[in-house]
């Protein structure tokens, strides 16, 4: 998939392509449903199908200061578009100029001129340029003007309602993962680079991996199934979110330890995907207390694993059984 980071001075051979707008926080099945029309069009059209996304999250760029709970931070959205089937995504940094114009400007100067777009796709809840002004309506009328074609996909859900990303995180800030996995269609993940803690699961017994959580990833803290992936294998963990109260720590961590592995996998680059949520966080009396306890956790993380790896339910949707694309290139 070819990555462009600019709306200026777009290479030709990646111009006219049908193109879906969005955030794509999350790109979970509302998102992919936008995505896959995008992709039928261009083919019906024998045209390059791609998306656009802005980068950084226009929530981060107007209020810096908040953290933001990203679904999917830029690599792994990247991924996750690739391997959909996209042939190209734009990544446009949301500055201060692309903020500043006007809807028509947007439409006139982005959209057309720089992209060269042939068609527009984008969700029901649309909306851009400036103070967020320009409406889908809108956008199919300047598309009339400019000589671009716009879809506008209806809302997607199931029975539990509309897919949106502010409900997968408030799903994950309550713990309920496969709730949350239902609506992306992939099992919830964090990726990052095996980093130094401070030696005490080692210490109880239970050596673990330790990654930093991105500022505003507030899910819940307690103890859950996990499934690690690092180089083409994947390990079975009972994983750890929170403070450790027990030790009086306070900033929150992640930790997962393995289960049956003996190795060190400091330093490398993990991805790790929440399954079930076991039990909240908890304080105890003794560190025995708390190997006492991990060891049953362990017990009951490997058992629901085995039943997910057996009947994996994410199987059943695309990205659910895509594989990390880790070589996504950029035009020189």
């Amino acid at each position: 998939m070819d990555i462009v980071r600019v709306w200026r001075d777009v290479p030709e051979s990646l111009k006219g392509a049908v193109l879906a707008i969005g955030n794509f926080d999350g790109v979970h099945r509302g998102h992919q449903t936008v995505l896959r029309e995008a992709m039928r069009i261009a083919s019906s059209e024998g045209r390059r199908a791609g998306a656009v996304v802005f980068e950084p999250h226009p929530r981060e760029f107007f209020s810096p200061e908040v953290p933001f709970f990203r679904l999917t931070p830029l690599p792994v959205k990247l991924e996750l578009l690739e391997a959909l089937g996209l042939d190209q995504t734009f990544v446009i940094p949301f500055d201060q100029e692309l903020s500043s114009l006007s809807a028509e400007a947007f439409a006139a100067d982005v959209v057309a001129g720089g992209f060269g777009a042939s068609h527009v796709v984008v969700g029901h809840d649309f909306s851009f340029g400036k103070g967020r002004t320009g409406t889908t309506e809108g956008l199919a009328a300047l598309g009339r003007t400019l000589g671009f074609g716009v879809d506008v996909v209806s809302p997607v859900g199931a029975a539990e309602g509309i897919f949106s990303s502010s409900r997968i995180r408030e799903h994950l800030r309550a713990g309920e993962v496969r709730e949350a996995a239902e609506q992306l269609g992939f099992w919830w993940r964090v990726r990052g680079r095996v980093g130094k803690g401070a030696g005490r699961g080692k210490g109880l017994g239970f050596p673990t991996l330790n990654l930093p959580l991105a500022p505003g990833q507030d899910v819940r803290h307690g103890i859950y199934a996990m499934r690690v992936d690092q180089g083409g294998r994947r390990y079975h963990a009972a994983g750890y979110v929170g403070t450790r109260p027990t030790f009086g720590d306070s900033a929150p961590v992640l930790e997962a330890y393995l289960l049956d592995f003996a190795g060190d996998l400091y330093g490398e680059e993990v991805e790790v995907e929440f399954i079930a949520f076991l039990r909240n966080d908890m304080t105890f009396a003794s560190p025995e207390a708390l190997a006492a306890q991990m060891r049953e956790d362990c017990d009951e993380a490997r058992a629901i694993l085995a039943k997910v790896d057996a009947d994996d339910p994410m199987l059943r949707f695309p990205l659910g059984r895509a594989e990390p694309a880790l070589d996504c290139q950029e035009p020189g």
